[in-house]
């Protein structure tokens, strides 16, 4: 199929019919009609059965079209793209994304160093999970991005921040005071209480299964979620007790709940990504410089 066809192809099965779909695509019914005909002589098969003025997809039409919606996904990247190479960025606006476990604490205190230094810098922040992140930046949607436990990306350069442990956060209540006083609650103490559990393909998800079966322990969810934060709500809630990471143990409301460092240790690696081929910004390496220092000036003991 030639682009024009898949064009026209789209728009017939997004519309119903060649009216509809002519005037989705500016074009005269005769030319989809024309542009759809063609179509099918080259693929050798129907794409449209019709009756009444209306057109039925076939079969093959269906099967063709969700591999089409994905071809025009990345269409509309290429274009968005396109967009931002075409206009630039502007020298005193800094574009940064993060995932939701830094926008809490650590991002809004680099934010204000940032400010104090360039007083005149517009900051842009958007708070996406890792994937969209890793997107955005490959379309230079965004000058620099912060995640946690990045697996790698080879068009973007990444920089180890900081090691960020990880935390229970347990609901009042849940264990009386006496097992609250040691040095942190161990994996094996968590197999007796409901869980509130990531999503086992979330890194921080992958990085605690792997260590309960490194040391036999079985746990019992009762929530499955796929951010920190909302992790965190609903161990503030009452419904079980959440493994987060140590930003995220930041923002724990202490009348809530109890926060305890686990045990054995298991940390994760907060991350600031940059596309590779592109030289980075002052402004850009400034933030990563105050995402540095907030790290380190917040991450002692949530």
């Amino acid at each position: 199929m030639r682009l024009r066809h898949i064009e026209v192809f789209n728009a017939v099965m997004q519309t119903g019919s060649v009216s509809a779909a002519a005037r989705l695509i500016n074009v005269t019914q005769p030319a989809v009609s024309r542009t759809l005909q063609h179509a099918e002589l080259q693929l050798g098969f129907a794409l449209f059965q019709r009756a009444r003025g209306r057109l039925t997809p076939t079969n093959e039409a269906l099967a063709l079209f969700p591999h089409i919606e994905k071809l025009f996904e990345q269409l509309d990247e290429v274009q968005r793209l396109a967009v931002n190479l075409r206009h630039g960025q502007s020298a005193d606006r800094l574009q940064v994304l993060t995932v939701f476990a830094l926008s809490r604490d650590v991002l809004p205190r680099a934010v204000a160093g940032l400010r104090r230094r360039y007083p005149r810098v517009q900051v842009q922040v958007q708070a996406l999970h890792t994937p969209q992140v890793v997107s955005a930046l490959l379309l230079q949607e965004a000058d620099v991005g912060f995640v946690i436990s990045f697996a790698g990306q080879p068009a973007l350069e990444h920089e180890l921040l900081a090691e960020v442990d990880m935390y229970c956060v347990l609901p009042k209540g849940l264990l009386p005071a006496s097992r609250l006083r040691g040095a942190g609650l161990e994996l094996a103490d968590l197999a007796a209480l409901p869980l509130v559990a990531l999503d086992a393909k979330d890194p921080l998800g992958m990085r605690l299964g792997q260590a309960c079966r490194e040391h036999g322990v079985g746990l019992s969810p009762v929530v499955t979620v796929q951010t920190y934060h909302a992790a965190l709500a609903m161990a503030e809630y009452g419904l079980g007790a959440a493994i987060v990471d140590g930003c995220t143990a930041l923002a724990a409301d202490r009348a809530k709940a109890d926060v305890l460092p686990l045990l054995p240790r298991i940390s994760v690696g907060v991350n600031a990504l940059r596309l590779g081929q592109r030289p980075g910004s002052v402004l850009a390496q400034a933030m990563v410089q105050e995402m540095r220092k907030a790290l380190r000036g917040l991450l002692v003991t949530p």
